[in-house]
């Protein structure tokens, strides 16, 4: 490189900077000093201040319908928020069949799990006529095995260490006489306002559909 040239360069880049500027700040001058222009006020101190986080409230919502069968749209969307971080539980209260109980927590997706009652079967009828069917121990065992599911959604729910809770057939396991219906409602109406519930299944009572931030209700699909 020519001696000198590299210091002669930025010299002229810098001259060429100011005149670029000067330019700059005379039409900036002719243009608020248009008679058609008003001058922009300044932004209330209020506004300068740190913004805050907000924390968004959960919602209640129930997704019935007439007949029984899982809600896979539901239980997608679930996986899909634990999947990006979300501590979630998903209750089946009268789907048995894997002996699982709260003891035995199916974990998916780092953050969700799943969780169905200690039983051989799956539960069809309600309690009043499996009673009238069965010996006074499996009636037992299977009344204790929902109630033990609901007891575990419930503590999760009060203790505030879940961001959504699904409760699969929690109107027909009100219905057939596994749960209380004002035990469940006391507890839900205590829920953290920052948690999602979601109820699915047929027979939701009149209050917890009256809870509802949002109902959807499915009309076929057999």
């Amino acid at each position: 490189m020519i001696p000198g040239l590299g210091e002669f360069m930025t010299t002229s880049m810098s001259l060429e900077n100011l005149q670029t500027n000067q330019s700059t700040n005379q039409r900036n001058e002719k243009a608020r000093s248009h008679p058609h222009l008003q001058s922009v006020p300044l932004i209330p101190d209020r506004y300068s201040s740190p913004l805050q986080v907000v924390v968004t409230d959960g919602r209640f919502q129930v997704h019935t319908a007439p007949y029984r069968g899982s809600f896979s749209g539901v239980l997608c969307e679930s996986l899909r928020s634990a999947g990006l971080g979300s501590r979630v539980m998903i209750a089946q209260f009268l789907k048995g069949g894997v002996q699982q109980g709260p003891r035995n927590v199916i974990r998916l997706c780092g953050g969700l799990e799943w969780l169905r009652p200690d039983l051989e079967i799956c539960l069809e009828e309600p309690l009043k006529e499996k009673k009238s069917d069965q010996d006074e121990t499996n009636f037992d065992t299977e009344l204790i095995a929902v109630k033990e599911v609901w007891q575990a959604c419930r503590a999760k729910l009060l203790e505030n260490t879940i961001d959504q809770l699904v409760l699969d057939e929690l109107g027909l396991a009100i219905a057939w006489g596994y749960l209380d219906e004002k035990e469940v409602i006391s507890t839900l109406e205590q829920r953290p306002a920052t948690i999602d519930v979601i109820v699915t299944g047929p027979s939701i009572p009149t209050p917890l559909m009256s809870m509802a931030d949002q109902v959807t209700e499915l009309r076929s699909g057999f």
